[in-house]
């Protein structure tokens, strides 16, 4: 295992802290293994909830943040949920994926955008950033994302949603995001965050001494040799659903539900956990519990943190330009971490 202490994350590279005034608290809504919760903290945010539905992401965030979130949405009395001025939400994607059926709201999964409403008609806060796969826009020929605008709108807030590149945020992931955001007092003050100058490389992402278990058996390594050669290393090979083969000196998004072997490092190796985590900008000290498996599916998951971070800070410095004064709100219960 390669012991290096966070030379590669790509969240310790992150600067630029921002002290809101007017923004303090967040909700965290289907948060996986933490993704929102790390670029909101990085920015001096305080979580006051969090909710997702899969236990083992709930045991990883609870080992890494302190504190269990609730479970099933569908299931959580809003008034027992402390007032935040922001909230996150990475809604399941799979209704929407281009690895799914793209079923859309004829997905039961597809519908849980009306809890988000729900907690958005009861609490209230100042602004929310939610995020879902780039297929969104275009499922059910746009008829599904101008559903979803109507009901925030309805809500209370005015929104904007754009796509946005975890390779333009520092992090060697090419992975489309669309990314929507809502103020309750307009967006005058809003804009989209400027891409990065600098990234990560894929050489400070990848382990030195990888575990032989993450290695691809010599048949398929075979397949992917007799397929392609790559023309610089380190590289990751990715093999698409009809077969072709190409290789990049990043990432092709990480996927929850892919196969074991569509991304080898060099055409050899699957990523460890580490790098999956490192891939969505997680940092090194976020301690790995579970299985393989687990933290495949929790890294294909997650938002990329970098990226999450950029429009967050964005969202907060509209919030302190407008000039409006949040609630000041009383907590209904304790802290959850508290």
């Amino acid at each position: 295992m390669d012991n290096r202490n966070c030379i590669a994350s790509p969240s310790s590279q992150m600067s630029g802290y921002f002290n809101s005034k007017e923004i303090r608290t967040f909700a965290d809504l289907f948060c996986g293994i933490g993704g929102f919760h790390y670029a909101a903290d990085s920015l001096g945010l305080e979580c006051v909830f969090s909710c997702d539905i899969d236990r083992d992401a709930r045991k990883q965030y609870k080992h890494n943040f302190g504190f269990e979130p609730d479970g099933d949405i569908t299931l959580i009395e809003v008034d027992r949920v402390p007032d935040h001025e922001i909230l996150f939400a990475g809604f399941p994607c799979q209704p929407f994926s281009i690895i799914g059926k793209r079923e859309g709201f004829a997905d039961e999964r597809g519908t849980l955008i009306f809890e988000i409403a729900r907690f958005l008609h009861a609490k209230r806060p100042q602004a929310f950033v939610l995020e879902n796969v780039r297929q969104i826009a275009t499922n059910r020929n746009g008829k599904t994302m101008n559903a979803i605008l109507e009901t925030l709108s309805d809500a209370g807030y005015d929104c904007d949603f754009k796509l946005l590149n975890a390779l333009d945020y520092g992090l060697p992931q090419k992975r489309e995001r669309m990314i929507i955001v809502g103020m309750r007092n307009g967006l005058g003050q809003f804009i989209w965050p400027p891409k990065s100058k600098e990234r990560i490389s894929l050489s400070e992402i990848l382990e030195t001494s990888p575990d032989p278990r993450h290695f691809a058996s010599e048949y398929i390594r075979k397949n992917r040799r007799e397929k392609h050669s790559a023309k610089e290393r380190p590289a990751i090979w990715h093999e698409n659903k009809s077969g072709s083969v190409s290789s990049h000196s990043f990432s092709c998004a990480l996927r929850a539900g892919a196969s074991y072997n569509y991304l080898l490092v060099d055409g050899e190796r699957r990523l460890t956990p580490r790098e999956q985590l490192r891939l969505q900008g997680f940092p090194d000290k976020f301690e790995i519990i579970g299985n393989d498996s687990q933290i495949r599916k929790q890294a294909g998951n997650a938002v990329p943190v970098p990226l999450a971070r950029a429009v967050i800070k964005e969202v907060l410095i509209a919030v302190e330009k407008s000039g409006i004064q949040c609630q000041k709100f009383k907590r209904t219960i304790p802290r959850p971490h508290a």
